[in-house]
C-alpha cells in the first residue's frame, strides 16, 4: 500500500508539474504579448506627443510673429499720429504767437 501511495503521489506530482509548466508557458506568452502591446502603445503615444509639441511650438511662433507685426503696425500708427500732432501743435503755437 505504501508503494502504491508513493507511486500515486509521484504521478500526481509529475502531472501537477506538467500542468504548471503548461500554464506558466501560456502565461509567459500572454505577458510577452502584453509587453509588445505596451511597447506599440508607447511608441504611438510618443509620436502623438511629438506632433502635439510641434503644433504648440508652431502656434506659439505664429502668435509671436502676429504680436510683432501688430506692435510694428501700432508703432507706425502712433508715430504718424505724433507727427501729425506735432504739426498741429506748431500751427497752434504760431497762431497764438501772432499779434492780433
Amino acid at each position: 500500500m505504501d508503494e502504491e501511495l508513493r507511486t500515486l503521489i509521484e504521478d500526481t506530482a509529475a502531472q501537477t508539474r506538467r500542468h504548471f509548466d503548461t500554464v506558466a508557458e501560456r502565461l509567459e506568452k500572454s505577458i510577452d504579448a502584453v509587453a509588445e502591446s505596451v511597447t506599440v502603445v508607447d511608441e504611438k503615444l510618443s509620436r502623438r506627443i511629438d506632433r502635439f509639441e510641434e503644433r504648440v511650438e508652431r502656434g506659439f511662433a505664429e502668435t509671436q510673429a502676429m504680436i510683432k507685426f501688430s506692435h510694428a503696425d501700432l508703432d507706425r500708427r502712433i508715430s504718424s499720429l505724433e507727427h501729425g500732432f506735432a504739426g498741429l501743435q506748431a500751427r497752434v503755437e504760431r497762431l497764438e504767437s501772432t499779434p492780433e
